[in-house]
């Protein structure tokens, strides 16, 4: 099983930096919403999940759903660090052919529980996973990332009516609510508040937590670990773009790669990972 001395910090300062180096050298992809999250993948990767590199089809692993799959630079960074694939291949995303698509691809890349791009799907996925592990008498957890705007979706609400409905104690949605989506603030696009509210109407335990604050989201975890007849939901505040100041809380940055001085600016103020970045400053 997978066990890392890494500190939970440094884990997401490297995610951090790795989303900055994929997104600059792809001239692509989303990497507010990936910096918004490294903290919650980073408590997940590097402390909270059961996982096994050398054997990614471990059957009593945990399970981890990234529904808002366009923040994927994230957790290609998660896989490559705790050793899926060689952190070289980081330089690949996005390309033509590469195994690091746009959207998670599940065939071709192993630690990558589904293939993700129509959202809203994510939720329901991990609850199949939930319900399969039940059928197993495995003790396998899963649980699924989504983006707030994503809560849009109906059938997020369908499969949070399904998780109550079967009492999966060992399922866990986990929302990023930075207030953003890529055509402005959530409130403004259809507003989806109070998100902690609506999964609790729907029979869900819920945790509200600052998203970036990672003693607060291992606690909140750990409450999932210990519910027992009720699915959990922990709501976390992020900040779309965290940790570079000028992407912080701009929905512009939800799809816009940085330019090369923008990059070296990026890594210029984010904290140092625990590993070299792959994109050099001599550039």
């Amino acid at each position: 099983m997978f066990s890392t001395a890494v500190s939970l910090e440094r884990a997401a300062a490297q995610i951090r930096r790795d989303v900055i180096v994929q997104t600059v050298v792809a001239r692509s992809g989303h990497p507010g919403g990936a910096l918004g999250i490294a903290d919650i993948v980073a408590a997940l990767y590097f402390g909270y999940l059961r996982h096994d590199p050398s054997n990614p089809e471990w059957e009593d692993r945990d399970r981890f759903v990234l529904s808002n799959g366009h923040c994927c630079a994230a957790l290609y960074s998660a896989l490559a660090r705790s050793g899926y694939f060689p952190a070289e291949e980081l330089l690949t995303f996005r390309s033509i052919g590469g195994r690091l698509q746009g959207h998670p691809a599940r065939v071709d890349l192993p630690g990558v529980e589904t293939s993700a791009g129509p959202l809203g799907q994510g939720l329901s996925v991990a609850i199949g996973m939930a319900l399969a592990a039940r059928l197993r008498t495995s003790d396998a957890r899963a649980c699924c990332l989504l983006g707030d705007g994503e809560l849009q979706e109906g059938q997020v609400w369908e499969a949070a009516m399904t998780a109550a409905h079967y009492r999966l104690d060992r399922m866990c949605a986990i929302v990023s609510d930075n207030g953003l989506q890529i055509d402005g603030p959530t409130r403004l696009v259809k507003d989806v508040a109070p998100i902690a509210r609506r999964f609790e109407a729907f029979g869900w335990s819920v945790v509200e937590i600052d998203g970036h604050d990672l003693d607060a989201i291992q606690r909140a975890l750990d409450q999932f670990h210990a519910t027992t007849g009720r699915p959990t939901a922990i709501v976390a505040t992020t900040t779309m773009g965290k940790g570079v100041a000028f992407m912080e809380g701009q929905a512009r940055w939800h799809g816009k790669p940085p330019s090369e001085p923008e990059a070296l600016d990026a890594l210029e103020q984010l904290p140092v990972g625990f590993a070299p970045d792959l994109w050099g400053t001599e550039r």
